[in-house]
This record gives structure tokens, C-alpha cells and sequence, in this order.
């Protein structure tokens, strides 16, 4: 029967094997632009217009900054359903902060009132994941009971009230009217993403090349290469479209998605390139072996609790500013949005196998659902639906992996 398992395989798969790509990667691309292209048909042209993309782009920055972190936790076998009431709780406390200790319109009051912020969120996920690791209660329990402490304690922190508005200087990281970074600065950022694409590439190649391991042809490398660059360029013309309503220049990248694709490029190089990234994955393939090895999971699993935290945090930080304003509703279901976007990338809840690139794709295609389903006019208890739906195709479509890789 297992001779005939590779006939009977599906043949784009074959084929993207043979070409050195990831197909649930490609899957998803083609996903996300089928969704914008339906979007854009159902609204009458608004979707794929600069304005709306560049909104969407703000709009999939907190998943974005959060999928990685979650990425990290399923991997090690683990769940954090807290992360929104965690975003929400120290987003409350950042416009606490920021509203009445430090002056107004500083760059080091919103500076602190950002750093506390995030030791506020690597507080709180060290003392869950310790809760975890060293308790040995199941992360389920701890972050469902996290989900309703953080929460009730964001509305503990003003009594229910909200907080506005917050600095301007700390609006920046929100997105707002001055949070983007202008058209030169967006073009000098893009070739040096194209720049750093481009070495990378070429590094890789010749490395494998001299290993002796296998390799793309000189013309499928080139042609991947371009496709990389070209859409790197399509998202700085976009970015750039968008021009400022008071003054008509263009606005650029938005500071949260500069953040965004920061955290994703550093937790990339961390899982790739570093012994923790190892020790996380040794732990996801098999938590027994990883402790004869002598990997101290204990420190491990609370370590990516914290950095769970500081990702939360760090998002909370971007509502917060985007919103100007601290609410007790801020973060509301974002669990439900980055565990889907984590998912949906290739994350198996089984552990042991997950993709940051893939997580990231799944964070802007639930973003790309969301945005859609708002300019539909759809009520809320709609767009509920559509994500719980997404949510339950998602871990189907891992478990029938699953089952498929133990047959």
C-alpha cells in the first residue's frame, strides 16, 4: 500500500515539492487573493483600493504582532486563550499611565509609559507560564482563567471608564494622522527589505550549493527571487498611494506595520537561527526526549509565556494608540483571531510543527475577512459567525493532516 501512496498524491503538491516551496504557503497566497478579489467585486471597487488596503494593513497589525508569540506557544503544545484580555488590561493601563503621570505630547512620557506597559505584559505571561511549568497546571485552565482576570481587571483599573485621549507622540504608534513614516522614508525602507531579500536569497543558494545539498535551478531561484521583490514593491506602492488628506503628500508605511513586520522578521531569525527557536520545537516534537536531552523546559515554557506577554502588550500598545483611547472592550475575541491566523498557517495543535511566515499569512487573510465583511455593512453577529467558522474549517483541515501523516 505505501508504494502507492506517492502515485496517488496530489499532483500541484508534487509539484511545488519539487520546487522547493511550501504548498500550504502558496495555498494561502492564492487564498488571500481570491478573498480580496470576491471582496472587491461584492463592494463595488472599494476593497483593493489604496485607501482601504492601507487601512487593512493598520487593521492586521495586532494579530500580526501576536500570531508569532501564539506560534510558539501551540508549537510547545500549549494554548493562551488570555492574549485579548491581556491586550485590553495593559492597554488600560499604558492610557492610565500616559493620562495622568507623565506630561502630555513628551516622546520619553510616551517612551515610559510604552516600556511599562510591556513589563506589565511579560509580568503577567511569566506568571502563567510558571503557573504552568512549575504547578503543572494544564495552560487551558491558567489562560481561561487569565482571559476573565485581565479582563475584569482592565474595568477594576478607571471603575468601567474610558481614558482619553491619550499624547500625541504616543498616537504615533496607533497609525493615526502622524503615524506613518512619508513616502522617501517608505522607499528607503523598501529597498531595504528588496536589498536584504535579495542577499539572503543569493546566500542560501550558494550555501546549499557548496553543501552539496539539494538546490532550485538558476531560473526557478531568479523567478521565486523576483516574485519576493515585486511584491515587496507592490506593497510600497500601495503604501505610498494613500496620500495625507491635509497635506496630499503621500503617508507612507504605518508605524504599526513597521512594528509588525519587525517583530515577525525577529522571531523568523528566532526560530531559525537561535538555541531557543531550537529548544522550542525539540519540546513541541517530543517534551520527554527534550528533558533527557537536558533542556531545562521548566525556564522554556515560562519564557514563552513572557515573550506571549510582551507580544500582547506590545499590541495593546497599538489599539490603544489607534483608538486614543483606553476601552474595557479593547481586545475583545482577539484570541479567536490569532489562534485561526496560527492555524490556518500551518500551526498544528497536536504540536511540534508550526510556520511564522504561514501565521503571519493567516493573520492578514483574517484581517482581509474582517475588513470585508465591515465594508459589507455585515452586523456583528455575522462577522462572529464567518470567524468561528474559519476557526472550526481550520482545526479540520489539522486533523486531517494529522491523521493523514500517521497513516
Amino acid at each position: 500500500m505505501q508504494s502507492v501512496k506517492p502515485t496517488t498524491a496530489a499532483p500541484p503538491r508534487r509539484l511545488l515539492a519539487s520546487m522547493g516551496l511550501d504548498a500550504r504557503l502558496v495555498f494561502m497566497v492564492a487564498a488571500i487573493a481570491g478573498i480580496w478579489i470576491v471582496f472587491h467585486l461584492l463592494t463595488g471597487g472599494i476593497f483593493m483600493t489604496a485607501r482601504n488596503l492601507w487601512n487593512l494593513s493598520v487593521q492586521a497589525a495586532s494579530v500580526g504582532v501576536m500570531v508569532s508569540g501564539m506560534v510558539l506557544i501551540i508549537v510547545m503544545r500549549n494554548i493562551d486563550l488570555s492574549i485579548g484580555s491581556i491586550l485590553g488590561f495593559t492597554g488600560m493601563f499604558m492610557a492610565v499611565v500616559n493620562t495622568q503621570l507623565f506630561p502630555q505630547n513628551t516622546w520619553w512620557g510616551a517612551l515610559l509609559t510604552l516600556l511599562l506597559g510591556l513589563a506589565l505584559g511579560v509580568l503577567v505571561g511569566v506568571i502563567q507560564g510558571t503557573w504552568i511549568a512549575v504547578l503543572g497546571v494544564p495552560s487551558f485552565i491558567v489562560t481561561l482563567g487569565g482571559l476573565l482576570i485581565f479582563r475584569g481587571g482592565a474595568w477594576l483599573l478607571t471603575s468601567g471608564q474610558t481614558v482619553a485621549p491619550l499624547s500625541e507622540t504616543f498616537q504615533i504608534l496607533g497609525g493615526g494622522l502622524n503615524g506613518s513614516i512619508g513616502g522617501l522614508w517608505s522607499w528607503i525602507v523598501g529597498g531595504a527589505i528588496m536589498a536584504a531579500l535579495l542577499i539572503t536569497d543569493l546566500r542560501t543558494y550558494q550555501q546549499r550549493s557548496r553543501r552539496g545539498l539539494p538546490n532550485r535551478s538558476v531560473i526557478l531561484q531568479a523567478l521565486l527571487t523576483g516574485v519576493s521583490l515585486a511584491l515587496v514593491l507592490g506593497f510600497i506602492l500601495v503604501m505610498v498611494s494613500y496620500a495625507d488628506p491635509r497635506s496630499g503628500l503621500p503617508r507612507g508605511i504605518p508605524v504599526p506595520v513597521l512594528i509588525m513586520l519587525g517583530v515577525i522578521a525577529i522571531m523568523i531569525w528566532v526560530v531559525r537561527a537561535t538555541r531557543f527557536g531550537r529548544y522550542v520545537f525539540a519540546y513541541g516534537g517530543n517534551p520527554e526526549a527534550a528533558r533527557l536531552a537536558g533542556i531545562n523546559t521548566t525556564r522554556l515554557t515560562i519564557m514563552v509565556f513572557g515573550v506571549m506577554g510582551l507580544l500582547a502588550a506590545l499590541a495593546g500598545a497599538i489599539q490603544t494608540a489607534r483608538l486614543n483611547a483606553g476601552a474595557n472592550s479593547t481586545g475583545t475575541l482577539s484570541e479567536l483571531s490569532v489562534i485561526a491566523a496560527a492555524v490556518i498557517g500551518g500551526t498544528s495543535l497536536a504540536g511540534g510543527t508550526g510556520s511564522i511566515p504561514g501565521a503571519f499569512l493567516g493573520a492578514i487573510l483574517m484581517a482581509s475577512l474582517i475588513n470585508g465583511m465591515l465594508l459589507l455593512d455585515l452586523p456583528s453577529a455575522w462577522q462572529n459567525v464567518v470567524q468561528g467558522l474559519v476557526l472550526m474549517l481550520a482545526v479540520t483541515l489539522d486533523v486531517v493532516v494529522q491523521k493523514r501523516r500517521i497513516k
